[in-house]
């Protein structure tokens, strides 16, 4: 299998490496500047995905492009930062397409990420892939960064849009920034706790993808999330009986608003999603409740 990756040497894209790589697939990295120490079946590619379009050569024959790139959410909000959050998806889609459509010998498919960001913050809701976007920023550039993807439909590709959840790593993400905090025993709810949280492992978002290149009827848009979403006050209390801590110190909504500005948005935002069309589809999660997922994470 010949794969394609942009964000490569992200959080998820090392993980999506590391299970691609034992089995003798022939990688080909998208990425900003070339870095030391890539493992052996790892060919780089430089690429500016704000200025040009991808290099044609770094998918020439892939079976399947996955495009992971992306300015962290998680950050202060400014004009700036929002146009980098923007621009980081929309144009490199735009451009990653673009190069696509006038290759020769195109890939059979391209994975997208997106976000439950698309859904805006419905309280408590159920929603599901058939559920219409919400409203504000992020909803926005969400339903901008889908439609940069769906372009590749127009010239035969198979396109699957994945809809992200807070995914969990030790080694990445939300849950290794949240660790240092709760082990000290000073982690607590945000705001009131009662917004959803609709969380995957980082084992079972990289399954997704392998399970979507191996079998050809995949496509359209699955919420990557698994199938039992928690409240962030459960969320929190989870975690801190796992590592055998208090979870004692809330953090009051003003004080989240002072810190991040509208960034506190995507903290306090209610997103109770289900899986419906990945489960349709066969997949069958590793782990599909938090508590299972969390000790396995924390003991690896």
């Amino acid at each position: 299998m010949r794969v394609t990756i942009s964000g490569g040497t992200g959080f998820v894209g090392r993980r999506l490496l590391a299970q691609l790589l034992p089995s003798g697939a022939d990688i080909h990295l998208l990425t900003r500047q070339l870095r030391p120490g890539l493992p052996g079946g790892v060919t780089p590619h430089l690429w500016d995905p704000l200025r040009e379009p991808a290099p044609s050569e770094s998918f020439a024959g892939s079976d399947g492009v996955v495009h992971l790139m992306g300015e962290p959410v998680a950050q202060r909000w400014s004009p700036e930062i929002k146009r980098r959050i923007r621009e980081s998806r929309v144009t490199s889609t735009r451009n990653l397409v673009d190069a696509m459509a006038g290759s020769r010998s195109r890939p059979q498919m391209l994975i997208c990420a997106s976000a439950v960001g698309y859904y805006g913050s419905r309280g408590d809701e159920w929603l599901d892939e058939e559920s219409a976007p919400g409203e504000g920023f992020l909803s926005d550039v969400c339903r901008e960064w889908e439609a940069e993807a769906m372009r590749a439909a127009d010239f035969g590709m198979r396109v699957l849009r994945l809809r992200f959840g807070i995914v969990l790593g030790a080694e990445g993400g939300a849950l290794a920034r949240m660790l240092p905090v709760f082990r000290l025993g000073l982690g607590g709810r945000l705001g009131n706790g009662g917004q959803w949280m609709s969380w995957i492992h980082a084992g079972d978002l990289v399954g997704m993808m392998l399970f979507a290149l191996r079998y050809p009827h995949i496509q359209g848009v699955w919420n990557a999330v698994a199938p039992n979403p928690v409240t962030n006050a459960e969320f929190t209390a989870t975690l801190a009986r796992i590592l055998k801590r208090p979870a004692i110190f809330p953090v009051p909504e003003s004080a989240l608003k002072l810190l991040f500005g509208e960034g506190a948005q995507p903290l306090l935002a209610s997103h109770r999603v289900r899986p419906a069309a990945a489960e349709a589809a066969g997949y069958r999660f590793q782990y599909g409740g938090l508590h299972a997922a969390l000790r396995h994470l924390l003991k690896s």
